[in-house]
């Protein structure tokens, strides 16, 4: 084991190398050399403790940036799926119901998206809002009536 101040010393000394390193890979840089000197310090003392370093911050950086990449291709694509259907029969557009039910503040429309497309009830939703029942519900009838204005339903 590293002892505390030879692990403040290559702090010091190579932490902020160490995040410039990091940065060319991913945007979370502070937090993969955070991530690099833990292991560090609960492991047994590499031959080489600089090379290790840098050798687990850019492993640990490359693989947040792929975390990212996924992240951000899986909201893209939640992002553009379809909310609404339009059906003319309805005279409903897809495409501005969707944006109104994004312009819907966030409380709203979580709670929206959680009972109707998430099929729970206003008390598991107040469980998951960390909120009760009734608030939930008071969040739900608020949020289809901005919904009904932004539409003219």
């Amino acid at each position: 084991m590293m002892g505390p101040d030879e692990l403040a010393r290559l702090i010091d000394t190579h932490g902020g190398a160490l995040v410039l390193a990091a940065r060319s890979w991913c945007a979370c840089a502070e937090d993969v050399v955070q991530e690099a000197f833990l292991k560090l310090s609960s492991r047994a003392r590499p031959t080489d403790p600089v090379a290790w370093l840098y050798r687990v911050v850019r492993n640990g950086a490359i693989s947040a940036s792929r975390s990212d990449r996924r992240r951000v291709q899986r909201e893209s694509q939640a992002a553009t799926s379809v909310w609404f259907e339009s059906k003319a029969e309805d005279g409903l557009d897809g495409a501005i119901a969707a944006s109104a039910l994004a312009n819907l503040p966030p409380e709203e429309r979580e709670v929206i998206v959680l009972h109707l497309w998430g099929g729970h009830n206003f008390a598991m939703i107040g469980e998951i809002t960390e909120t009760s029942a009734a608030t939930a519900h008071r969040r739900y009838v608020a949020g289809l009536t901005l919904l009904r204005e932004q539409l003219r339903v």
